[in-house]
């Protein structure tokens, strides 16, 4: 390698794809002129042929990775279903199907609970299929991402229209709303045995490291050559328990950070490894290229935890209001207390207050007929693209009617304290309420100590 070619190759490590190299220093299939390449942020479709896995490492690689995952799986309750016939291939389908929309942005050991709970209710899509939002809803309050359950019951309810029949292939499965490529193929290769891949961040992860790719792993073109590689490896006999393999690798030993490579079934096969062995200067978490996360929105709302007074056979009993949110946007078709958006400012307890009357009167029409009115508190929540800061209140109305007036598109109702406590209720509203359960029981405890005359510090 002359003078020039050394400077070249050097230009081009500085840039975040030193997967070029490979292409430049390893491909048998054909020569380029160094002086042809540019530093791209991502492959292009002619760049895929030049990283394909030989024969032989793809052979390695099913056999050790299989023979890993054989004496590593972890016991997970959607991996003990048989599928020895139709039927149980049926419901395993099922079951991989809801454990994989619930394993999205969420931890296996959070998972588990949540997947048992909802099979015990729903064993089947045809069961699943007669179940309404509000009960869907529930049933995933806790886990977030809430368009992952509106889709998996507008997709049983479509399967059980169609006949009532799983779609067994990946075509078919790319059919069903909310089933995209990733899941679609899950299914296939899990309960159908169709040798299809499945690529998810720890798969990109993996194949990144063996393959030496530092290109952006968000970058579509990258995003091709994953999956392109991935196909090339599942295993043709064993497919699912492949790509679950592969998928347990980067979950449990090619992490993120700290991987524990000494004891990774396929380490021999991974370029970065050999890399790190090769260059102090480079370290297997370089691959693949860390993205910039996209910074959070700050936004701020106002909470108003509305109690109703009532009067029934000489006793007061209280109810709450809860407010469905609209069917489109975030936490579509939730309930939740009466919030109001502060448009992305701070404001003060007289703003506050304001806003969240206009949307009381303007929507129910509603007199605050007020026994009282005290800030509770703050609350931070995080959503993957917000940050959002609660301010929660506790307003306490005497008894009335309620009329949602003719031009405020709100749905509401009604529910007692017992109800509340046993709803299953989004982290942020579960939040607030539990804030106003303990902000009564302070109060209670205070004027207890005040009426018994023992001295209070205030």
């Amino acid at each position: 390698m002359g003078p020039k070619t050394k400077q070249t190759m050097k230009k081009i490590l500085k840039n975040p794809t030193p997967a070029v190299e490979d292409v430049i220093t390893k491909s048998k299939k054909r020569t380029r002129k160094v002086s042809q390449w540019k530093p791209q942020p991502a492959f292009t479709i002619g760049d895929i042929e030049d990283f394909q896995f030989r024969e032989d490492e793809v052979k390695e690689i099913r056999a050790s990775l299989l023979k890993w995952y054989d004496a590593n799986r972890r016991d997970l309750p959607w991996r003990r279903i048989n599928d020895s016939d139709d039927e149980d291939r049926e419901r395993k389908a099922y079951a991989v199907w809801v454990s994989e929309i619930m394993l999205q942005q969420t931890r296996v050991q959070t998972v588990v609970n949540y997947f048992n709970r909802w099979m015990e209710k729903w064993p089947t899509v045809h069961h699943l299929a007669q179940a309404s939002i509000e009960e869907v809803n529930e049933m995933w309050a806790g886990l977030g991402y809430y368009r992952r359950a509106r889709f998996l019951l507008e997709g049983a309810k479509m399967i059980v229209e169609e006949g009532g029949q799983f779609p067994k292939s990946l075509k078919d499965l790319l059919s069903v709303p909310g089933i995209g490529e990733y899941t679609a193929g899950a299914i296939a290769s899990i309960a159908f045995k169709e040798a299809v891949p499945v690529v998810d961040g720890n798969v990109v992860r993996v194949i990144a490291r063996l393959r030496t790719i530092s290109a952006n792993p968000k970058d579509k073109e990258t995003v091709k050559t994953i999956w392109r590689l991935a196909g090339q490896l599942v295993d043709d006999d064993r497919p699912g328990d492949f790509n679950q393999g592969l998928m347990e690798l980067g979950a449990t030993l090619c992490k993120p950070l700290n991987p524990n490579c000494s004891i990774c079934p396929i380490s021999a096969q991974c370029g970065a490894l050999l890399e790190s062995k090769q260059n102090p200067s480079i370290v297997v978490t370089d691959y693949p290229t860390k993205v910039a996360k996209v910074k959070q929105r700050r936004d701020f709302s106002a909470i108003s935890v509305v109690e109703i007074l009532e009067s029934e056979e000489g006793r007061m009993n209280s109810k709450f209001l809860l407010v469905k949110r609209p069917e489109e946007g975030l936490l579509a078709g939730l309930w939740e207390f009466p919030s109001v958006s502060l448009n992305g400012e701070e404001a003060d307890v007289d703003a506050r207050r304001e806003a969240i009357d206009d949307f009381l009167k303007n929507s129910f029409g509603l007199n605050l007929d007020i026994v009282s009115r005290e800030e509770v508190g703050e609350y931070v929540h995080i959503f993957t693209h917000i940050r959002l800061k609660m301010y929660i209140e506790l307003l306490v109305l005497r008894s009335q009617e309620l009329r949602r007036k003719e031009k405020a598109d709100v749905s509401y109702k009604y529910v007692d304290m017992k109800t509340l406590g046993s709803m299953g209720l989004t982290t942020g509203v579960r939040k607030a309420y539990n804030m106003v359960q303990k902000f009564k029981q302070s109060r209670s405890s205070l004027l207890k100590t005040v009426s018994s005359g023992r001295p209070v510090i205030l």
